[in-house]
């Protein structure tokens, strides 16, 4: 059963519940009280009913949500439901440690939610914070959820992580590879490859004419060739053949300066060349606001840039923002393709 994507359906959201020893058990009751879950999309949530009752007494909140046992009974449904795959009993948890148990618990999950978007039952895929060490356990060779969600799928397209704040997106490069090897990575396809997704993201989450600033990679962004030659025979000629193109896109600029430049200015994104360039500007500018979204799949995937926070685990304290702007841009990027398909038939 594929569920259509229209500018007034409400989009279908596949939740994955992530690492139980952490916050993701609150963050996914409070995802599921939050006014957007309720009025605005369709919520069917991957998980174990009794983990997701542990989070909401966690969270002080009284669900109201229906449980099933397939995807297929979440369809027929009219309101937000739990798929219940009833994969971690609670005595299970060590609250604040990656274990195998959560790991499997959390890529079960992971797994579902996105076959379900794969098949095209749901309009975009989203999840609560996963520790990367117990995904491991659970699967291995876990990279990243790129990796995963390639060997779940079969796609094989180009996939990239991008961090959004409500003000400004970070694109990137190169992202987990070692700082001393960012040089031999960068090259003038890579870069405007790079500029084309970022592009493309942008007008999907229903940023009209989209802007990019490109950061430089050396000091001073290189300061003429004084401190590195990326700039003058790599970044530099992308930008140019990008604008030949009709991009509109400026830089390389000094990375201790860029992202001024670009709130100060109202531009969309900023493209970096290596991670820490940018993950480190967008942290300090809104941590509890920051939503990682995978660019490049079929479907949108969005999930809040922190992590698990073991250390504040059952306490009923997680701040649930970037959750929320996570929830936020899942919709709003459903919506915007469902225009687009619309549009091309």
């Amino acid at each position: 059963m594929t569920i259509p994507s229209t500018a007034s359906a409400k989009p279908v959201i596949a939740l994955a519940m992530g690492d139980p020893a952490g916050v993701s058990p609150e963050l996914t009751a409070k995802f599921l009280d939050l006014p957007e879950a309720r009025d605005d999309a369709r919520i069917v949530v991957f998980g174990d009913r009794r983990i997701l009752d542990g989070g909401a007494r966690d969270a002080g909140i009284t669900l109201d949500i229906d449980t099933v046992k397939t995807p297929a009974e979440a369809l027929s449904r009219p309101g937000n439901v739990l798929v219940d795959l009833g994969n971690l009993a609670p005595e299970e948890v060590d609250r604040g440690e990656a274990t195998p148990a959560g790991g499997r618990f959390a890529t079960h999950n992971f797994r579902e939610a996105l076959l379900m978007a794969h098949r095209g039952e749901a309009d975009a895929v989203t999840f609560t914070p996963f520790n990367k060490k117990a995904m491991r356990y659970a699967y291995e060779g876990y990279d990243d959820e790129i990796r995963f969600v390639a060997d779940v799928t079969g796609f094989r397209g180009k996939v990239r992580e991008f961090n959004v704040l409500p003000q400004i997106w970070n694109a990137r490069v190169t992202s987990h590879v070692p700082l001393k090897d960012v040089s031999q990575h960068l090259s003038v396809d890579a870069i405007l490859a790079e500029m084309d997704l970022t592009l493309r993201c942008l007008a999907e989450s229903g940023i009209e004419n989209p802007r990019i600033l490109v950061a430089g990679l050396n000091p001073h962004a290189g300061d003429g060739g004084s401190f590195g030659m990326e700039e003058i025979e790599i970044i530099e000629p992308a930008v140019a053949e990008a604008k030949r193109r009709g991009l509109n896109v400026e830089g390389p600029f000094p990375s201790d300066t860029v992202f001024l430049r670009a709130l100060k200015e109202g531009w969309h994104a900023v493209l970096t060349m290596y991670h820490d360039q940018g993950q480190i500007a967008m942290k300090m500018m809104g941590f509890d606001k920051g939503v990682t979204m995978m660019g490049g799949l079929p479907f949108p995937l969005c999930t809040p840039a922190h992590g698990t926070a073991y250390d504040i685990a059952g306490r009923g304290i997680a701040d649930v923002g970037a959750t929320r702007e996570a929830l936020r841009l899942a919709i709003r990027m459903a919506r915007q393709r469902g225009r687009f398909a619309q549009a091309a038939e």
